[in-house]
């Protein structure tokens, strides 16, 4: 199981506006503090962890912060209205459009997907497979 994503990020600011967009709206609660930004699904006392969590820091050796090539990071939305929404929360907060919400030929037929990359670059995904909704075929 996955524990926790980190992304590196040179402008803590513009990040925060830009995961801000979207996280809260997923269910994740966030914290600030000196070594960057937390987002974290809550948990239930006496239950275990949502797993994962997700982080944005700067780079801890000190230089700038780069983005993997063919790495991406994807949160699921409720639904596919919810993936348009956010798709456009984050690109009025400093997101840069990778691909518009829809569905593509290459994943099944529920699955609705947009791809956004953040300030620093890093590559995101917002996607819904919601089977009480429509899908590609129907």
């Amino acid at each position: 199981m996955i524990a926790y994503v980190t992304v590196g990020a040179d402008d803590i600011a513009r990040a925060k506006r830009f995961y801000s967009a979207f996280l809260p709206a997923l269910g994740y609660g966030f914290k600030e503090g000196p070594e960057g930004l937390s987002y974290a699904l809550p948990v239930e006392p006496g239950q275990s962890p949502v797993l994962p969590d997700f982080y944005v820091k700067p780079p801890f050796d000190g230089r700038p912060a780069t983005v993997g090539n063919g790495v991406m990071v994807a949160f699921e939305a409720h639904s596919q209205k919810q993936v348009r929404d956010l798709h456009a929360a984050a690109l009025a907060a400093g997101g840069i459009d990778e691909g518009q919400p829809g569905f593509r030929d290459d994943y099944g037929p529920q699955f609705y997907v947009c791809y956004l990359r953040d300030p620093q670059g890093n590559k995101i995904a917002l996607f819904s497979s919601n089977p009480n909704e429509p899908g590609r075929d129907g």
